[in-house]
């Protein structure tokens, strides 16, 4: 079989979704003949890419005849393939993430959602994301669920304890031995539920426990004029197709509080070994997810690679969270926004630290058992052959 995969999300830059259309790529390329038109933020610009890719792909479906399937990475991807729908009869397949397909956009959901409809086959990442599909009309032989895979190497790093907790003291000014650690992963963006978590959790918690946020932060003190001056609907959507921080106002706010500033540390971006070992360090990472309208989360991946370093795992029971997350299996599924079940599981875990350890062992078990980068591909590739006989 003959592949040809289109993406704008890959290496070197950094993401999630990157991340994903990596592994795919590299994982089929072994068994199967691959052809790649793939964004290289270190040869152009985005712009750039988009703006050449036509011309790119049919030069590839030209040269190479045989090809027998075409790959698109994600909904904007899917946009830019449309004309392929009357260029090539070569089934295309496309993948959706979530909010690629539940932006809220009117436009967007009345003109070229049905477009999508017309391509040969869907592979969603969580059965959520595969609901909206069917929500939009998109006939139900045609999706088929493929949930994403982690690092297994993740479970192997070999992390210094003593020095992390040397280092964050020596950047913090605190000691992490003393303190019960809870660590967050990701933009500041409002489906997080970070606010909410800092708002309605965090000062219910005794004194002893310490919340770490990581992730990027914006480096402006005060929100860009078109912010201000935009309805608010225009500035909802614009902060969700540019994946904008739109939570971090209310965090900077939050934490002016005197007590939350005791109990808060926000660390910024940092480099992946230094996000694993504050991982394997900490006690408790939490995905407190909240329902925002025209948003969604795809997958879980942080909170599998919190799994694999033993760092039991509390997610809202919700959206593409639940692909990734078993309860009780290799994480706790909590209701979203119910701050006084969060609270009491955080307290009942915290407080018998020797059964966390060992709950840690059993829920990294499962995750290695259950999702790998590999078990992601040959799903793939199962799909495309479904689709080609």
């Amino acid at each position: 079989m003959q592949i040809l995969f289109i993406s704008h999300k890959y290496p070197p830059t950094i993401g999630g979704m990157e991340k994903q259309s990596y592994e795919l790529v590299c994982g089929v390329e072994p068994y199967h003949q691959v052809h790649k038109v793939l964004y290289d933020a270190h040869q152009e610009n985005r712009v750039q890419f988009f703006f050449r890719l036509k011309k790119r792909v049919k030069k590839i479906l030209r040269d190479h005849p045989d090809i027998d399937i075409i790959h698109l990475n994600d909904g904007l991807m899917g946009y830019f393939g449309l004309w392929l729908q009357k260029y090539t009869k070569i089934p295309v397949v496309l993948t959706f993430h979530g909010l690629d397909i539940v932006f809220p956009n009117k436009l967007f959901q009345k003109k070229i959602v049905p477009k999508y409809r017309k391509y040969a086959g869907f592979i969603c990442v969580s059965e959520a994301t595969a609901q909206a599909c069917v929500e939009r009309g998109f006939a139900a032989d045609k999706i088929h669920v493929v949930p994403n895979g982690v690092d297994h190497d993740i479970a192997d790093l070999n992390i210094d304890e003593a020095d992390v907790s040397q280092r964050f003291y020596t950047q913090f000014g605190l000691h992490l031995h003393k303190k019960k650690v809870i660590i967050s992963l990701g933009r500041p963006v409002k489906r997080k539920g970070f606010s909410w978590f800092l708002e309605q959790v965090m000062p219910k918690l005794s004194e002893d426990v310490l919340f770490i946020m990581v992730g990027p932060r914006s480096k402006q003190k005060s929100p860009p004029l078109w912010r201000k001056i935009l309805p608010k609907t225009w500035v909802h959507e614009i902060d969700l197709f540019l994946g904008a921080s739109n939570d971090e106002a209310r965090i900077r706010t939050l934490l002016r509080q005197p007590d939350l500033k005791k109990q808060v540390i926000e660390t910024g971006a940092i480099p992946y070994k230094d996000v694993m070992s504050l991982l394997s360090i900490a006690d408790l990472f939490v995905m407190p997810n909240i329902k925002i309208e025209g948003d969604a989360e795809g997958f879980g991946l942080v909170a599998l690679e919190a799994s694999l370093r033993k760092t039991p795992v509390l997610a809202s029971n919700m959206e593409g969270i639940t692909e990734a997350i078993k309860h009780e299996k290799n994480g706790y599924l909590l209701p979203s926004g119910d701050a006084e079940i969060w609270i009491k599981k955080i307290e009942q875990l915290l407080s018998n630290p020797e059964d966390l350890a060992q709950t840690g062992g059993q829920f990294q078990t499962f995750t290695l058992d259950n999702f790998s980068w590999d078990k992601m591909a040959k799903g793939y590739v199962e799909v495309f052959q479904r689709i080609l006989k």
